[in-house]
């Protein structure tokens, strides 16, 4: 275990000053109780607006009602059944799992049983605790995203779930009182929440279930909402500065549009606008490739972007340049390491299950509506054979025409930025990546290799099942065993710090392609002395062959790691070569947050220093 106050000196090192500063002064500020003072209890009622000069005068959305949803009705049957779960207490937790909760349950933690206490202030909430469990398990149900297949169900089947839907965010209110309880401990999760509360409010526009009386309460609590995301802003800002940035400047700024009567609207639309576009600028690098490091946490922003986007053309402002260049740029890099077969992509860094809109029926794994909807929007063209429901709910009506389409091409392509590097053809992808982190990494897994063909992947990243479980789980997940490269020993390639902090940042020393064959070294295990790792991978048809070498281990086991897909049909043979030792055994797999299952892990051991390994597959 790392002292801590050479955890302190290594994160001043790894993150930056400014951000140790700021959360020493953070922690200071929530433990002394000064940080309550920003965040009041039991404000005041008061009335924003009535029903009817909203119903008039309501600023432009996506839509207008839904009425004006005017597509054919397909009576989807997996959205039927969706919806019906739903409406009868169930919840689809991270796009994987149904669990059934009490109808006025919001702060129960269904996976430890930890009932929240809603009379505590946020501040005195912890986000972990063993005798709490992890907080997802509570925050997801509280997200509202299950509203989204209500408002798809009511719209392709004519029913009408107003009065369920309204008296949902009625229980909500009732028991989650204003910076109280755990469900204001993230802004993040207020601002999915309140996206949901919108949709709503605008879907059942002129619903009769939508009363005057529900109206004003609804907006009462959409305005102390907003009133903590703005407070709290900073902290996403400077401790964070990740996706939750991007979600929270976006609410602020959609917030200054749609609810200009507030008394603070326009300072947050100028504000979130600003601080959005600075966002967008810093977190996706020039490549199109993302500062977090995982495709899952990059749809995230490609959906934000898209909601952005269309929301301001809605309402004739543009964002600055940068914001469209980092999108488009986004598309170009998501669409070359995608699978060309079933349009999912490497389960590549941290994966919480998160789909902010889910506007159609496909599997969770699969990208294609997501690039579909903010790539039509930004050229007009398609990029599939089929569009997607989404760019009817993002009120992508028109195209911006702003960029001529994405053109894949078959070979190889490399994102520096992003170290990510890709072959691809009609019915294969060769994935690695290949790091030199300026922003800090989420998974210790440079020179992963990642493949696929016909559509199946059968050399796979292992997932991240749960941030908070068991200490041997989180080491194997986000740690190197996890992933398809090497480890010495049982080292990870870089030390691991407090929570989601690893120090000791691995540092790309080189990395191309040569027509057909990439080669790469990283400096790897800084903590244990000067190693380097050397791959190269050479492609052929149906076949790879992979030499990897480490520089400055001498004497520490090697141990070449191989996840292979136990469900692929896919045959595939891996051979290696001298004396390494090959051995067989059960690993582990998560597709989505919270899930786990068994896989099929493989692999050579050698102390040598230096293998080369075969992999053919048919």
């Amino acid at each position: 275990m790392v002292p801590r106050f050479l955890q302190w000196l290594a994160l001043a090192r790894s993150m930056g000053p400014r951000f140790v500063v700021f959360r020493i002064f953070f922690e200071l500020k929530r433990k002394s109780g000064l940080l309550k003072k920003d965040f009041p209890v039991t404000p005041p009622v008061k009335r924003m607006m009535t029903l009817a000069e909203w119903r008039k005068n309501a600023p432009l959305f996506f839509f207008f009602s839904r009425d004006t949803l005017k597509k054919p009705f397909n009576h989807s049957v997996s959205l039927i059944e969706r919806a019906e779960r739903i409406l009868k207490g169930e919840i689809q937790f991270f796009n994987g799992e149904w669990k059934s909760l009490a109808p006025d349950d919001w702060l129960t933690n269904i996976l430890s049983g930890h009932k929240y206490d809603n009379n505590l202030h946020w501040t005195q909430i912890p986000d972990f605790h063993p005798a709490c469990g992890d907080i997802k398990y509570v925050w997801e149900k509280n997200r509202f995203l299950f509203l989204q297949t209500i408002l798809r169900y009511d719209q392709q089947t004519a029913s009408d779930s107003s009065a369920w839907v309204f008296s949902q965010i009625e229980s909500w209110i009732k028991n989650n009182p204003i910076n109280q309880g755990p469900n204001y401990r993230c802004s993040q999760e207020i601002s999915i929440r309140l996206f949901n509360w919108m949709l709503a409010l605008y879907f059942y526009r002129d619903s009769k279930n939508l009363t005057e009386e529900r109206f004003n309460i609804i907006l009462f609590h959409v305005y102390w909402q907003l009133r903590h995301v703005r407070a709290n802003i900073h902290f996403s800002r400077i401790a964070v500065r990740n996706n939750h940035a991007i979600t929270e400047t976006l609410a602020l700024y959609t917030a200054g549009l749609l609810f200009p009567f507030f008394e603070e609207s326009r300072e947050w639309k100028l504000q979130g606008k600003k601080w959005f576009e600075e966002e967008i600028a810093y977190q996706i690098y020039p490549d199109g490739s993302y500062l977090q490091f995982s495709y899952n946490y990059h749809r995230v922003v490609i959906q934000l972007l898209t909601w952005a986007i269309s929301l301001a053309d809605i309402h004739g402002e543009k964002f600055k340049p940068v914001v469209y260049e980092r999108a488009m740029a986004s598309l170009f890099f998501l669409l070359h390491a995608q699978d060309p077969v079933s349009g999912g992509l490497p389960n590549y860094g941290a994966n919480d299950g998160s789909l902010f809109f889910n506007w159609n029926d496909e599997d969770f794994r699969n990208f294609r509506p997501a690039l579909d909807t903010l790539h039509f929007l930004l050229t007009g063209e398609n990029i599939y054979s089929t569009s997607y429901d989404d760019r009817m709910w993002f009120g992508v009506n028109n195209s911006l025409k702003m960029f001529k389409p994405v053109w894949l091409a078959e070979g190889t392509a490399s994102f520096p930025d992003g170290g990510i590097h890709v072959f691809r053809t009609k019915d294969m992808l060769v994935w690695i990546n290949c790091l030199h982190y300026k922003d800090r990494p989420l998974q210790a897994d440079n020179l992963h290799l990642d493949v696929w063909y016909n559509g199946e992947n059968i050399l796979l990243d292992a997932g991240s099942y749960r941030y908070n479980t068991s200490e041997d789980k989180v080491k194997y997940f986000s740690g190197t065993e996890a992933h398809n490269t090497v480890m010495l020993g049982d080292y990870d390639q870089m030390l691991k710090g407090p929570r989601f902090i690893w120090l000791d940042w691995s540092k790309r020393l080189s990395a191309q392609w040569e027509g057909k064959i990439f080669s790469a070294e990283a400096l790897v295990y800084g903590y244990l002395g000067n190693i380097s790792h050397k791959r190269t991978v050479k492609i052929e048809a149906n076949h790879l062959v992979v030499t990897d070498e480490m520089k400055g281990s001498e004497g520490k086991l090697l141990r070449q790691l191989w996840h292979v897909n136990p469900l692929s049909k896919v045959g595939i043979e891996l051979l290696t070569n001298g004396d390494a030792k090959r051995i067989e055994r059960e690993g582990f797999y998560s597709s989505t947050y919270g899930s786990i299952s068994p896989s099929r892990q493989i692999e050579f051991q050698t102390l040598a220093g230096r293998l080369t390994t075969e992999i053919s597959f048919t």
